[in-house]
């Protein structure tokens, strides 16, 4: 399997409140170390690239965050203006065009046209050459949506493919369907938990991604895996007697155990059904200290 350092796009999408901004950053910073001129995209409007990487807000501007890091903030308005003007590739015809309120109507009501405007403007950076002809990025990051809208998102251009005639818009969509579906070039990181309702929703997620779109999944990211305290025989142990009368001496400690021990045997079920998907998996312990730190970032990226 192509390591994730070699892709040239990586989407990064989970089941929402699994960490996949916290990931997304981690990630970041890992390849960027390792010589890697990395840019982070994040569609969410209310982004936590900045906050995780101890930056100013990020804008629709690419920006430079830290050595071999960049970011921006993609807003379907101006990434849908962006996209305008290199296809018609003049002011004049631009602005008639965009900024006639009927177009800008228009435009709102196409299904999936915003959608494609971010993802599209995403792909374009990771294609996009210098000067020399050098590409300006070794890897795109997309931080995604949530699994529902980021699954939407990725089919956005699937359905141009299928649906749209021969044009601009289908052309770039085929380039940028072909790429997403090369695993050597590009592949989806699904970001979860050691839980019950995340692990199912990610089984999900990785086979509508194989299934349904023939993506290819570059890593499973587990986030939040606890160390265990307790092996099989004492956990069982533990969870034989659940009634206990806290009053008395030692039963609050025991009842501490207990539910430590629930934590941990619902864990231990979850990993198992998430390792028997198959391919890549990092897991990332849950840190005792703030995650929302570029100092907590700067930990979990010595797992990737």
């Amino acid at each position: 399997m192509t390591p994730l350092d070699q892709r040239r796009f990586l989407f990064v999408t989970g089941k929402g409140g699994v960490g996949k901004s916290t990931v997304t950053a981690a990630l970041a910073v890992a390849l960027a170390a390792r010589g890697k001129r990395v840019l982070v995209t994040a569609c969410d409007a209310k982004e936590r690239i900045s906050l995780l990487l101890g930056s100013d807000p990020l804008t629709p501007e690419v920006t430079q965050l830290r050595e071999r890091l960049w970011a921006v903030k993609l807003m379907p308005q101006v990434a849908l203006r962006e996209y305008g003007s290199m296809v018609l590739k003049s002011e004049i015809v631009f602005g008639a065009v965009f900024d006639n309120k009927y177009v800008r109507q228009f435009f709102a009501g196409v299904p999936g046209l915003h959608e494609w405007a971010m993802l599209g403007k995403a792909w374009f950076h990771s294609i996009e050459e210098t000067a020399s002809g050098r590409p300006r990025f070794d890897v795109v990051i997309f931080d995604a949506p949530a699994t529902g809208h980021g699954l939407d998102m990725l089919r956005v251009p699937k359905v141009i493919v299928d649906v749209v005639p021969p044009g601009v818009l289908r052309r770039d969509a085929e380039r940028a369907w072909a790429m997403f579906q090369d695993p050597k070039q590009s592949g989806v990181v699904v970001v979860t938990l050691p839980e019950d309702m995340p692990t199912n929703e990610t089984i999900e997620l990785c086979d509508a991604l194989k299934n349904e779109l023939s993506l290819p999944v570059a890593s499973l990211v587990i986030n939040g895996v606890i160390e265990e305290m307790f092996d099989d025989a004492e956990r069982a142990s533990l969870l034989a007697d659940l009634e206990l009368d806290r009053s008395r001496a030692g039963d609050e400690a025991i009842a501490c155990g207990i539910r430590r021990s629930i934590r941990e045997r619902i864990q231990a079920q979850s990993l198992a059904r998430l390792r028997a998907l198959g391919g890549a998996c990092i897991e990332l312990p849950l840190l005792r200290k703030d995650a929302a730190t570029p100092e907590a970032i700067a930990e979990l990226s010595s797992r990737f």
